[in-house]
């Protein structure tokens, strides 16, 4: 008898597939929620990269030609509805300017502090819509392993289990349960090892866009600082 068609028989016994379709409810349960996990993770990461890749551009853009403007007020009326980052922290500068500078006597010294406050405050919350679901890379990172490991014990306890029902010992009665087990243990890492790298280099990207939205900021607000002090 050839034994080609029993190891073919066996290679195909080990595939995903026939580990997912022969494993327990509970480590089912483990796999499809690790799967669940990591796609909602590529696409998280997916949708963060393209959405910093257009914003990094046209943020830069922006902030050129902000700089090449003759006329602030002009500016600010073409790009009142822009949602680009430094494009919200300079709305915000110019409303507190209005409204700290329409009164006939003019606080410098708490409108720099107003603005300063107000400009401050819109990089933040810039920063805080960005970074939206981050988090979720973050506990991904963390709780697929523990997860993966659990179906792995479960799995484990199934294997032995069937050892002592069936009185046998031999590998061909122990595999397919620790396959299954260790197949729990791979989604795990599957789904937390591209989650830790992609949150770490998107908060990479974060804080450097954050350093200069700070940056902008800044510059805007001595801008405006002349502004007073000429008047």
């Amino acid at each position: 008898m050839s034994v080609l068609p029993a190891a073919a028989a066996a290679g195909a016994s080990i595939s995903p597939v026939a580990l997912f379709l022969q494993a327990d409810i509970v480590v089912k349960t483990v796999m499809i929620g690790l799967l669940a996990a990591s796609i909602w993770t590529w696409s998280i990461i997916i949708g963060h990269v393209l959405r910093m890749r257009r914003l990094g551009g046209a943020n830069e853009r922006f902030e050129q030609d902000f700089w090449k403007a003759e006329d602030i007020d002009t500016y600010y009326t073409a790009h009142r509805a822009s949602e680009l980052p430094s494009a919200r922290v300079f709305l915000a500068g110019v409303q507190e300017w209005r409204r700290s500078t329409k009164g006939p006597a003019v606080d410098r010294t708490g409108t720099r502090a107003r603005l300063a406050s107000i400009m401050g405050s819109a990089a933040d919350a810039e920063m805080d819509r960005l970074s939206d679901k981050l988090n979720i890379l973050a506990t991904t990172g963390a709780v697929a392993p523990f997860v993966g490991l659990f179906g792995t014990v479960w799995g484990i306890m199934r294997a032995f289990t069937d050892i002592a029902a069936q009185e046998n010992s031999s590998l061909a009665v122990v595999a397919p349960g620790i396959a299954e087990a260790l197949f729990a243990t791979a989604l795990g890492l599957f789904a937390a090892i591209p989650a830790v790298i992609a949150y770490n280099r998107l908060t990479h990207g974060l804080n450097r866009l954050e350093a200069r939205l700070h940056r902008f900021a800044d510059a805007f607000h001595a801008t405006l600082s002349r502004e007073l002090e000429a008047e």
